[in-house]
């Protein structure tokens, strides 16, 4: 069915319809649905590609919905299909992939897609080769692209199309329906040929459903339907009438004839279905004309909505209701909203707490804040869900958010200086925060000033306190800082969009993001933003001593300078001084040749500090070892590259100008006593207790691994394409666990110890005083790696098989 079939299914839609029941979700948009119905069958001359847009409230969420009930083979025997128009209803075929945008990046959204499907993608530009390359086609539904992203002024759902939805369009075997608001419908249909895609505007005279909107509005206003007895609700005559008013008044807007009603319900006193006057036209209408039947001022009820209608996520925490409104109305609000919730009540409603405590959330009864002043709960049944809601300590908190996101959108349009009251706002949710404590902020004040401070174009200034980097959901402020340009970020900002995408992809806990920071900080040169990050009262897992940046550095090796013979203890070299010996390109300054093995011995007194074990080497000759034998997942080092030693300080950061003939490595004593060992993978580092086996703490990179090395004393060298990192783990290695008596039945976790090996794919594993890269085995003591701890969840791009950085970053 090409274009102009359908736009004649559609002019003669409305004549057929009445043979048939209107779907029981939808209750009309009959062309529209038969539009969908040929797509789906994918008939000789359908369009490929569907953009379904329309203004805000015009019902596309609620016609997609409907529609994909038709889609699921289980959900679509729950349907009458039998007495719907056979035109309305597609094939019986498997369930289309639909990736919810809501709230997530474009990235998300696309590897959503690619988990679905079980991709084997490790890029971007993959996934669409890949999907590309299949031999059936592929039906996709994306809806509710105006709720994308973390934060609103980050606008990503014109990202969304663009980097995602137009490639997808693009893909011959792709089969696209998307749900896009009205100024990128043009765009995401303007990159196909005409014949390819078909655009379905809710509000265009050709798919306007008027009869449908009367039933919508006659069914709203229906007693059996929950309407409370009212003079044009219980006569069917007046009740059509009034249905009829309304939605000719509404010029095809659901939304307008939704919140009228809920309006009339909460305050039914003073309306005459009679007068037109009192018929709203637009939602703004609405607002004015429930205002003025109150007696009350519009523009009050406007303030006393505009901190939901500006307000992030799921809604806004209750409590910060009152205070936000006063700094908007630049007045105190309080006895506003104490008295005014008969004037709010059919435009705000309550988010309720997930009934399982799982992640989602359900609607709570849209009626309950209505309800307090008429005694009345009426369901919306449109498009607006819910996630749940945010908890605080733990305990589910109450929020509350306005009842439809076109009722924000009108809102936030008549609000005369947006930026200024989004000022206003910002400064009232940071004034909100305790000693300017984030450990004891509100999450919606730390998880969404950033998006306050964004569109208030204030962000910039905000993004120098290390407690909110720390605190704040990573996911939602790397989105608002990725949204500044990045000549107006400061130095701190830009350490931490450098570190967002560890934060996002790892969902590390708040020590790990710390920690995480902590080093990207020092590694940037910013150290007091480093040590700031241990005054929060946070139990790092490590302390950052140092960083390098010098690339190419092929392997590291920690080892010490043995005291001069005969020197005062108290003296520089009267003591051995810890070293790390680096592997790096011919002609790095400070670096020395590789020794030969002609070189001369090491001094006496190294020579009888070797001799206490016979198997201690010199660093040198770990070095030359790692050079010829790299581990197998090591970023590969030039193969004709010569290499020379470049000696640094392993506590401080500074330079050693020593002959690294004369390093030498832990002795085997030393190495026995040590507390953890390490084992990693190329872009992971696990350090564990060798006592107990447990993970201590773990480490992700944005750079691939090098090497690592691990001293007794538990300072972690390692090496990346970017450089040379030493870090004192901090985090306590557990005891082992008492060993059981002779008679005692071995517990589970025993036998699961027992049956399990060190298992690192290709990783390497190495204990305290050896590399990873020479130690090919980890003592007996090392437990099963085969699970990834809880910092680094097997959801991330590792546990897919796909590379890291840019690329590979999915969230």
């Amino acid at each position: 069915m090409g274009d102009e079939e359908v736009m004649s299914a559609s002019d003669d839609a409305a004549g057929t319809a009445a043979h048939y029941a209107p779907h029981p979700y939808i209750g009309g948009r009959t062309a529209a649905l038969r539009a969908l119905a040929a797509w789906r069958m994918r008939w000789p001359g359908a369009p490929r590609v569907v953009v379904l847009t329309g203004s805000p409230g015009s019902g596309r969420s609620r016609l997609v919905a409907g529609f994909l009930m038709l889609c699921d083979p289980d959900y679509r025997k729950q349907l009458p299909l039998d007495d719907l128009d056979p035109a309305t209803v597609p094939p019986d075929l498997p369930a289309p992939a639909v990736p919810s945008p809501r709230g997530l990046t474009a990235a998300q959204v696309l590897w959503l897609l690619a988990d679905h499907l079980g991709l084997a993608a490790g890029r971007t530009a993959d996934v669409f080769s890949e999907l590309a390359a299949r031999e059936e086609p592929l039906t996709v539904v994306v809806p509710d692209v105006d709720l994308a992203g973390p934060v609103r002024a980050a606008n990503e759902p014109a990202r969304l199309v663009r980097e995602v939805l137009v490639p997808l369009a693009a893909t011959p075997t792709v089969h696209l329906l998307a749900d896009v608001p009205r100024e990128l419908a043009a765009e995401l249909a303007g990159a196909l040929p005409r014949g390819q895609v078909q655009v379905i505007d809710l509000d265009a005279p050709e798919w306007a459903d008027p009869e449908g909107l009367v039933l919508h509005a006659e069914t709203a206003l229906t007693p059996e339907a929950g309407a409370p007895d009212l003079p044009f609700t219980t006569d069917p005559d007046a009740r059509r009438a009034l249905a009829e008013a309304l939605a000719r008044s509404a010029g095809g807007s659901r939304l307008t004839v939704q919140l009228a009603v809920r309006s009339l319900f909460a305050h039914p006193e003073g309306f005459d279905p009679a007068d037109e006057a009192q018929l709203p036209r637009t939602v703004g209408d609405v607002l004015d004309l429930h205002a003025r039947r109150l007696g009350a001022d519009p523009r009050t009820l406007r303030q006393m909505l505009a901190p939901l209608a500006f307000a992030e996520g799921d809604g806004l925490p209750v409590q910060l209701w009152h205070p936000l409104a006063n700094a908007v109305a630049g007045r105190d609000m309080g006895r506003v909203i104490a008295d005014g919730m008969l004037l709010a009540a059919p435009f705000v409603e309550p988010v309720a707490p997930p009934a399982d405590g799982g992640d989602e959330g359900a609607d709570a009864d849209e009626g309950a804040v209505a309800g307090v002043a008429t005694g009345h709960a009426e369901a919306s049944g449109d498009e607006h869900t819910s996630g749940a809601p945010e908890t605080s300590g733990g305990t589910p908190r109450t929020l509350i958010r306005l009842t439809h996101p076109g009722l924000a959108a009108e809102l936030r349009a008549g609000t005369a200086d947006p930026r200024d009251a989004q000022t206003k706002i910002a400064m009232a949710l940071l004034e909100a925060v305790p000693r300017q404590d984030w450990s004891q902020a509100d999450p919606y004040v730390r998880d969404y000033l950033a998006a306050h401070t964004l569109e208030a174009g204030l962000l910039p200034q905000l993004l120098t306190d290390p407690g909110l980097f720390t605190h704040a959901d990573p996911t939602r402020l790397r989105a608002a800082v990725e949204a500044v340009p990045l000549d107006q970020l400061g130095a701190p900002a830009r350490t931490y969009l450098r570190t967002a995408p560890l934060l996002t992809r790892s969902e590390a806990p708040l020590d790990m993001r710390a920690a995480l920071l902590e080093t990207a900080f020092v590694e940037d040169g910013l150290l007091p933003y480093a040590e700031a990050l241990h005054g929060l009262g946070l139990d790092l897992p490590w302390r950052t001593l140092w960083s390098l940046p010098l690339p190419g550095v092929a392997s590291v090796t920690a080892g010490f300078l043995p005291a001069r013979e005969g020197a005062d203890p108290a003296a520089p070299d009267g003591t051995r001084r810890p070293v790390a010996a680096l592997l790096v390109p011919a002609g790095t300054p400070g670096s020395r040749p590789l020794p030969t093995a002609d070189a001369p011995e090491p001094t006496a007194t190294a020579t009888a500090t070797a001799t206490t074990t016979a198997t201690t080497d010199t660093a040198a000759d770990t070095a030359a070892a790692e050079s010829a034998a790299p581990p197998a997942d090591a970023a590969p080092a030039p193969a004709t590259a010569p290499t020379a030693l470049l000696l640094h300080d392993l506590l401080r950061p500074a330079p050693v100008d020593a002959d690294p003939a004369q390093v030498l490595r832990p002795s085997e004593q030393e190495q026995a006593a040590a507390p953890y060992g390490f084992s990693r993978g190329a872009d992971y580092l696990r350090v564990w207790a060798r006592a107990s086996g447990e993970v201590v703490t773990a480490l992700i990179s944005d750079s691939p691994f090098r090497d690592a090395d691990l001293t007794p004393d538990g300072i972690l060298l390692v090496a990346t394409e970017r450089g040379v990192t030493a870090r004192q783990i901090l985090a306590p290695a557990p005891a082992a666990a008492p060993a059981p008596t002779p008679d005692a039945e071995p517990t589970e976790a025993t036998d699961a110890t027992h049956a399990t090996g060190v298992t690192e794919g290709a990783g390497v594993t190495g204990s305290a005083g050896t590399t990873g890269a020479v130690d090919a085995a980890a003592p007996a003591a090392v437990p099963a790696q085969a699970a990834a701890p809880a910092t680094v969840p097997s959801t991330d791009a590792a546990a897919h098989g796909r590379t890291r950085g840019p690329e590979g970053d999915h969230s």
